[in-house]
């Protein structure tokens, strides 16, 4: 089927893994979807299928080699690299999946990773211990923090005759993702139009120079919401408080350390259709911050440090009388009964919906790529299972892009 000019072209980068024959079918349903696809395969992704067999189903070139000459006398893996609407990873096999990760550029796919800035999509397929081993699990988390997609792997039997996690998605499903992937970036996700302001990360309240008060909190799941925000049209704002994690691709972070400056920063970013406020904020702060270092002095004994209550942002923000956000939902990190504690502050602070979570100690949430929430409404509690951040980030974002479209429909907040 010929191709329009205006097809979305398709870098599709097969890995060398035996699920490396179902990416000649993906091939099939991509120009069946009017869809421009060019091959890339790597040394042992060219041991599954051949380069003959991808070009034919293509219509196109399929490429190996990153140093062919006829190639690279036009840095052919830097066209690549611009011309595509989305390059897909399918098979992502696990070595392949590291050596994205550690930003390496020693081979046409990888090359061909570092220095795309179109969205990039990867479809895992390997062993279930291989998936579950910590090297792999560090893979995932760092290439979903630089932006990259997954789909998959599924459940069900494994090519080495075991059973569990670890198979490639199938074909359809893959199409399905490169699809919303087209839509979103052409701003026709259900948030399209919303602009939705999230806060993350602790705030550092200064004792002095060198000392802090501040929450245990690592950002990753208020950037997580950024980044599923962006994903399904939103315009968004990140307010950040100090974290090293970069900005999820689309949003606009701001970056504060102390809760009057992640106030001041809301306060500034309003108004907002949904606000999500996910960071960690201090409670207090000292009363009076030293210009210099305190020093330890036995003779003395410890400080004496004055606290005084920092400003409560979920409620400012819930209880506006005017430009309130459509939605507003804040987290609760609590011991004991977090349902009960999340009730409380739902009507204490104004919100539409409060995400509570256990962190007792042994629940291991703050730091972890996991997280275990009850989502609180005057509807009622929702529990969700234990699930990675990003699958409760794009599932918390779609019920809320629902909700906000509910009401626009019905013609009210």
């Amino acid at each position: 089927m010929p191709q329009s000019p205006a097809s979305p072209r398709i870098v599709l980068i097969i890995g060398g893994g035996i699920a490396a024959y179902k990416s000649l079918e993906l091939i099939r349903l991509l120009r069946k979807a009017d869809m421009t696809v060019t091959p890339v395969l790597t040394r042992a992704g060219a041991r599954f299928v051949t380069a003959l067999s991808a070009a034919a189903l293509a219509g196109e070139p399929a490429h190996e080699d990153l140093f062919a000459a006829e190639d690279e006398a036009r840095m052919r893996h830097i066209e690549l690299a611009r011309q595509a609407d989305v390059v897909v990873v399918a098979p992502a096999t696990a070595d392949l999946m590291a050596r994205a990760a550690a930003g390496m550029a020693d081979d046409l796919a990888t090359t061909l990773l570092l220095a795309t800035r179109a969205p990039v999509l990867m479809a895992p397929a390997m062993n279930r211990a291989m998936w579950a081993h910590p090297a792999t699990r560090r893979s995932h988390a760092r290439l979903t923090e630089d932006g990259v997609h997954f789909v998959g792997p599924e459940a069900g039997d494994l090519a080495c005759g075991e059973e569990g996690a670890g198979r490639m998605a199938e074909p359809e499903a893959i199409l399905a993702a490169i699809h919303d992937i087209l839509k979103r970036r052409q701003g026709q996700g259900p948030l399209a139009g919303a602009h939705v302001l999230i806060t993350a990360g602790p705030t550092h309240e200064p004792i002095d120079p060198v000392r802090y008060i501040g929450n245990r909190s690592s950002g990753r799941q208020g950037f997580a919401l950024a980044r599923a925000a962006a994903e399904l049209g939103a315009r968004v704002t990140l307010v950040s408080g100090p974290v090293t994690l970069p900005c999820p691709p689309g949003v606009d972070c701001v970056r504060v350390e102390t809760a009057e400056e992640m106030l001041n920063a809301v306060q500034q970013a309003l108004p907002a259709d949904i606000a999500i406020f996910a960071a960690a904020v201090a409670d207090w702060r000292p009363a009076r911050q030293a210009g210099k270092k305190i020093k330890k002095d036995a003779r003395d004994g410890a400080p004496v440090i004055e606290l005084v209550e920092n400003p409560d942002i979920l409620a400012t923000i819930g209880h506006m009388k005017e430009g309130r956000p459509d939605i507003v939902v804040g987290f609760a990190a609590e011991t004991g009964d977090p349902v009960a504690a999340a009730r409380d502050k739902l009507r204490r602070k104004g919100a539409d919906f409060i995400i509570a979570n256990d962190v007792s100690p042994g629940r291991n949430i703050f730091g972890s790529d996991e997280n275990e929430v009850v989502i609180v409404s005057d509807t009622g509690a929702r529990p969700w299972p234990r699930l990675p951040k990003t699958e409760v980030a794009r599932r918390l974002v779609t019920l809320l892009a629902e909700e906000w479209l509910h009401r626009k429909k019905a013609g009210h907040p």
